[in-house]
């Protein structure tokens, strides 16, 4: 999973992505920062269920979920006017699966907002604008590409009625991903890369006193009416403050705060749920590993994103739920318990899922 980082100035994204790759990265891809080269961090997905698993399973490594997160310079309104600077800038993000925007609510008044304002509407209007009008761009020069064709092919044809739809929606100012379009449809607009076409995740960065603002309360201040526009609030002070403390005063500080994980758990999570995607785990003397998938895959699927080899031969699984591989102790036992099941290949992987592939090679 690639998750691109946007934000404007002093939105505290310097903060949070300090926290974020401090507190987190392993394996760090850091490429030099300057005005549009990107940083690049490879970052772990924490998760308590997977060392627990380790510790039954005597392992000797532990392999987490991992999802890239890109960095680049900040976007400031009319940055598409800059056509060769904006082009190399969005060359380094069409590949991303998420954006992620940090938008700043919380105020202080030693932190001046690029606007001399805090308006979160705004500033969601700003980023998002500069985004469509680069969709516009690319659009509008594939209608024109693709019309000649369209007269003579069916599928070209097809094509175009596409484009031209997802140009009208856009063209008032709307995301591409909100274009009512069937799932055949969104197919004709893969290799456009889109950027408004990708998932968004809202990061709102609030303050210490506004932890307690629940989501709807939060859609609100950012005048996001999508029910299904997915939004996480985050304190990136705290999770600075957290940096340097053990696991026992992070988990002290995490009580007094009446939280189980961080915020930034939280936020790989809604990006891991906007993009319908989630993990089962593989374990044994040598390693303990998380793998992801969507949440539609079935048993082969799943084999296959260890190696593709493994979903061409793929038989059978045995499948034992997490939560009682580590409470009756070992595989043996959960046999005994019948909490071990054997999968075929209709199976949909759910997640938590402890798995042992049989194939025929």
């Amino acid at each position: 999973m690639k998750i691109w980082i946007v934000w404007l100035p002093n939105v505290g994204k310097s903060t949070l992505f300090n926290a974020l790759t401090k507190s987190y990265a392993a394996d760090a891809q850091n490429f030099p920062f300057c005005t549009i080269e990107p940083n690049v961090w490879i970052v772990n997905v924490r998760d308590e269920r997977l060392e627990k698993i380790a510790i039954i399973s005597k392992t000797q490594k532990i392999i987490p979920a991992n999802c890239e997160f890109i960095d680049i310079a900040w976007i400031v309104a009319w940055a598409s006017k800059w056509e060769w600077l904006w082009n190399k800038f969005l060359a380094n993000i069409r590949e991303v699966n998420v954006i992620l925007q940090v938008v700043r609510v919380f105020k202080n008044n030693d932190i001046t907002h690029v606007s001399w304002d805090v308006n979160p509407k705004s500033d969601i209007e700003i980023i998002n604008s500069e985004l469509i009008l680069a969709d516009l761009d690319t659009i509008e020069k594939r209608i024109i590409s693709n019309a000649r064709k369209a007269k003579w092919d069916k599928e070209a044809e097809e094509a175009q009625k596409v484009y031209e739809k997802v140009l009208a929606h856009i063209s008032k100012a709307e995301l591409a991903i909100s274009t009512q379009l069937t799932w055949e449809e969104r197919e004709y607009l893969k290799d456009l890369h889109l950027l408004t076409n990708k998932q968004f995740v809202y990061v709102a960065n609030v303050s210490e006193d506004m932890m307690d603002l629940n989501i709807e309360e939060l859609r609100t201040i950012l005048w996001i009416n999508d029910k299904n526009t997915a939004i996480c609030p985050i304190s990136a002070k705290l999770e600075a403050d957290m940096i340097d403390m053990s696991l026992e005063e992070r988990k002290a500080f995490l009580e007094e705060m009446w939280l189980v994980t961080t915020w930034i758990d939280n936020l790989i999570k809604t990006a891991y749920d906007a993009l319908w995607l989630q993990y089962y785990f593989t374990s044994g003397e040598k390693e303990t590993r998380a793998w992801t998938i969507h949440k539609w895959d079935k048993a082969p699927q799943a084999a296959g994103v260890i190696h593709t080899d493994f979903e061409k031969w793929f038989i059978k699984a045995d499948v034992v739920n997490w939560i009682d591989f580590v409470n009756l102790w070992w595989w043996a036992w959960a046999r005994e318990a019948w909490k071990v099941k054997l999968e075929w290949k209709e199976y949909v992987v759910q997640d938590g899922d402890i798995m042992i592939f049989k194939f025929n090679n």
